[in-house]
């Protein structure tokens, strides 16, 4: 299928490894020109150039005003923002869903709501001029399913969900899709130290997933770039579960 977005220029956060990274190679694979961005500016610059996006700077998710100063860095090297994937790696976990902080709680709220807020505030306006764009974010399928150790995540992320449907009914009639997509058990960094280890991780997939295994990374770079394109335009409000179909729930 001809996704209709060869050219466009896309921001994909925490892009340096991961689920951000395969989502940034599967639209370099499109034709758009990408811009990554994760917290290392040396190692975000090193996988730009590793996968062949436009360009890679440095951002921490925590710093809210400097959402705008990256806007508008791919603004003036790279082009207009036509495609936001807000993505961040997850706050602690911990057996006890009391015992995180205030500042703990602070900086998740800061982290995983405030910051994809004030990215989407820094494009959206472009994007209204346009009138298209394509703001996709990565949460979990905990926000669906709390998950007992990841208390701070199920709370964050569950609220960014329901900030995304507000602003996804506000865009609709601008030509402009919000979506998100819920992460389940994919191979990433973070599942396996939750897990203690890459083959423990394995395994727990194998038992747990009906799927009968761990996701892949690019599978959630597939969906991404689908509800990216230019042939998703009647979907939004949408939480899409990539999770090899563990969500129990209707």
């Amino acid at each position: 299928m001809e996704l209709g977005i060869e050219g466009r220029v896309a921001l994909v956060g925490g892009a340096s490894q991961g689920i951000g990274r395969a989502i940034a190679e599967v639209l370099i694979a499109e034709g758009v020109r990408v811009v990554i961005t994760a917290r290392d500016e040396a190692r975000t610059a090193a996988a730009a150039a590793e996968i062949g996006a436009a360009a890679g700077y440095g951002w921490d998710s925590g710093d809210l005003d400097g959402a705008a100063t990256l806007a508008a860095r791919v603004r003036e090297h790279v082009g207009e923002i036509d495609i936001l994937v807000t993505n961040t790696g997850g706050p602690p976990t911990g057996a006890d869903p009391l015992a995180f902080s205030d500042v703990q709680w602070e900086q998740a709220h800061r982290t995983l709501v405030m910051a994809p807020i004030a990215l989407a505030r820094a494009v959206v306006p472009g994007m209204r001029e346009r009138r298209w764009g394509r703001i996709v974010g990565i949460a979990s399928t905990s926000v669906r399913e709390p998950i007992g150790v990841l208390m701070l995540s199920n709370a964050e992320r569950s609220a960014t969900l329901a900030a995304y449907k507000t602003l996804a009914l506000d865009l609709a009639g601008d030509g402009i899709t919000v979506n998100t997509l819920l992460t389940g058990s994919i191979a990433t960094e973070r599942s396996f130290s939750m897990h203690g280890s890459m083959r423990a991780a394995e395994q727990a997939a194998a038992e747990s997933v009906p799927a009968g295994r761990i996701g892949r990374p690019e599978e959630m770079g597939w969906a991404a770039a689908f509800l990216c394109s230019e042939r998703a335009g009647f979907i939004t409000g949408s939480a899409l579960a990539i999770d090899g179909g563990a969500l129990r729930g209707i």
